[in-house]
């Protein structure tokens, strides 16, 4: 259990709560409140959740689905997508993030510095060496995020070695997309998902490509975080934030 102010950070314990981040899922991804977001990864998965002290309310959610290295990856739901095979060689403790929403009408940024904290401790409990999970663009208009998806493309693609190939039939690639003849950096960031911009801030990579996910409403890119590539000084805020702990 992670207190920062008014929100806690905190992992399911009850069928109860985890019918309360399946809703929370479908009210932030599918835009209904019944029936919830439910799957078959979710009995494997680590689910937390942050609520809201003062109000009682669920505000966000994800889920944590921890595998031994990267030749377990398969197993994980971002492989239905995408072809993983580049990071089977990965020798270290593997976590997907999933699911990871905030609720629409919730707009303080201590929600996510919290659920952040709230990773920090599970990453160095468990001794994870990487992250990844699908980051989320809501629509699957591409149009929408040319910006986006170009600063992606020149700033922040996967190392070669590590790079998901194409394994979904409903793609974006980059590289074939009507690129502006000067991105728009500001605009580019604005529009992406505020879990992938925290990413990218600590060193984070996608994909190449987006996958068209008519099912979920969205365009996604795979996404990977090499925790030894964090910068120290961002890993010790991390740090600081996840020690903190209920009164």
């Amino acid at each position: 259990m992670l207190t920062i102010g008014r929100y806690r950070a905190r992992s399911a314990e009850t069928a109860a709560d985890l019918h309360a981040a399946q809703s929370l899922r479908a009210l932030a991804f599918l835009q209904r409140d019944d029936p919830p977001d439910a799957d078959a990864f979710d009995p494997f998965c680590t689910h937390i959740l942050v609520d809201d002290l003062f109000t009682g309310q669920l505000v966000c959610c994800f889920r944590l689905l921890q595998l031994p290295n990267g030749a377990d990856l398969p197993r994980a739901y971002s492989a239905q997508f995408y072809d993983l095979s580049a990071l089977s060689d990965f020798a270290a403790p593997v976590a997907e993030v999933g699911r990871f929403c905030i609720h629409p009408d919730a707009r303080d940024p201590d929600i996510l510095r919290v659920a952040w904290g709230g990773l920090a401790r599970f990453v160095d409990k468990n001794g994870i060496r990487l992250l990844v999970g699908c980051s989320s663009f809501k629509g699957v208009d591409a149009q929408r995020y040319l910006d986006s998806f170009a600063l992606l493309n020149a700033r922040y693609l996967a190392p070669t070695h590590w790079r998901p190939e194409v394994k979904s039939p409903f793609i974006v690639r980059f590289d074939d997309m009507q690129r502006p003849n000067r991105i728009d950096r500001r605009a580019g960031l604005r529009a992406m998902p505020p879990l992938l911009r925290s990413y990218l801030s600590m060193g984070g990579w996608v994909s190449d490509h987006a996958v068209v996910d008519h099912q979920m409403n969205t365009l996604h890119v795979f996404t990977g975080l090499e925790i030894d590539a964090v910068p120290p000084a961002r890993k010790r805020v991390l740090r600081r934030v996840a020690a903190h702990s209920a009164a």
